[in-house]
């Protein structure tokens, strides 16, 4: 089986919903409908132990699943699963269209300007598909690079390697100690 730490992140258990034992998910995937089907595995940590659980059940509430799990048959144990990070193996995900990575894909990846500069590495992906921003660590700060093909000109995965085209002054907005950082603008 697949190591815990290799495996992607598809939800994260909010709370447990009603007395049956199902949990309100936040799902971290642009595919719930498909992540989280009847019959579907999903894995756990508890205990430094790694579980599969079958989806048993599921519906969805503004936009969350509410989703059955097989041997969580109870409040309690449901409550037991709050905060817990829901993965699944890398092979389990589906084939993206060109052009389209998965979060945990860039994560990790070196980010340059058109001309050479070394902006950072990408330590996470923030906002939802439409509008996605890479988390850059740029040395001095965070900086927020939308995820916009006019600014992410190149992605290459095997190289880890994203080449942006910045336009004037998004590098300097938002790191630490520029003017306008610590106002938000």
């Amino acid at each position: 089986m697949t190591a815990w730490d290799e495996m992607v992140v598809v939800g994260c258990v909010a709370r447990a919903h009603g007395n049956r034992g199902h949990v309100v998910v936040n799902p971290e995937t642009d595919f719930p409908g498909e992540r989280f089907r009847v019959g579907s595995t999903v894995y756990v940590r508890r205990q430094e132990r790694v579980e599969p659980l079958v989806v048993t059940a599921v519906r969805f509430q503004r936009g969350r699943p509410i989703v059955g799990l097989g041997g969580v048959d109870t409040m309690n144990e449901a409550d037991g699963l709050a905060n817990a990070e829901l993965r699944v193996p890398p092979e389990a995900l589906h084939a993206l269209p060109a052009g389209s990575f998965y979060r945990h894909e860039l994560v990790g990846c070196t980010v340059r300007t058109t001309g050479g500069r070394e902006v950072g590495r990408v330590t996470g992906v923030d906002g939802p598909v439409w509008g996605s921003r890479l988390v850059v660590d740029g040395g001095r700060g965070e900086v927020l690079v939308p995820m916009a093909r006019e600014i992410c000109v190149g992605v290459d995965l095997a190289a880890r390697t994203i080449v942006i085209e910045a336009p004037e002054g998004l590098l300097d907005l938002n790191e630490a100690g520029s003017p306008g950082a610590d106002r938000g603008i």
